[in-house]
C-alpha cells in the first residue's frame, strides 16, 4: 500500500525530527494527537478519495490495532488543542501583550523557525551548491534548537 507507506515514512521523519520533538514537547499536544492530526491532513492532501476514519486509523506508527472510535477521540483532542492554543494566542493579541519585550525572545525564535523553512525551500538539488546549502541549513538548525531549549527550560523555571 503506497499511501500508508509514504504516510508514515512522513510521519517518521517528522515525529524524529529534533525541531519537531522540541516544539512538540512544549505545545498542547501529545506525540499520539500530533501523529493523528498529521495523519488526518496528510490523507486529505495525498489522497484523491475521502478516507474512512478507520482507514485513517490503519495509517497510524503503532503495531497496535486502534479502533475508529480511538482515532476520532484523539483527532477531536488534537483539533481542540490547537484551536485553544490559537484562541490563547488571540486572547495575548487582544489584551496587548505581544506589544511588550517578555515575547521578543519567541518572536526571534519564530523569525529563526520562518528563516529555516524558507532555506530548505530555496535548497538546489544538486552539485557544490546543495553541499554548501546544506551546511546553512544545518547552522539554522542548530541555532533554533539552542533558541527552542533556552526558552523551553526558561519557561519551565518560571511555571
Amino acid at each position: 500500500m503506497k499511501l500508508k507507506e509514504g504516510i508514515q515514512a512522513f510521519l517518521n521523519g517528522a515525529l524524529n525530527d529534533p525541531i519537531v520533538n522540541i516544539l512538540a514537547k512544549n505545545s498542547q499536544l501529545t506525540k499520539t494527537q500530533l501523529e493523528t492530526l498529521l495523519i488526518d491532513v496528510l490523507a486529505e492532501n495525498m489522497t484523491a478519495k475521502q478516507l474512512k476514519y478507520d482507514e485513517k486509523a490503519r495509517l497510524r506508527l503503532t503495531k497496535a490495532k486502534i479502533s475508529r472510535g480511538a482515532f476520532n477521540r484523539t483527532l477531536k483532542q488534537s483539533k481542540e488543542n490547537v484551536i485553544k492554543s490559537i484562541y490563547t494566542v488571540l486572547l495575548l493579541g487582544y489584551l496587548g501583550i505581544f506589544e511588550t519585550t517578555t515575547l521578543d525572545p519567541y518572536l526571534e525564535v519564530a523569525n529563526k523557525l520562518q528563516e529555516y523553512i524558507e532555506a530548505h525551500k530555496e535548497a538546489p538539488q544538486n552539485g557544490e551548491e546543495r553541499k554548501e546549502h546544506q551546511k546553512v541549513i544545518e547552522i539554522i538548525r542548530e541555532e533554533l534548537e539552542t533558541s527552542l531549549k533556552r526558552l523551553s527550560s526558561t519557561s519551565e523555571s518560571t511555571t
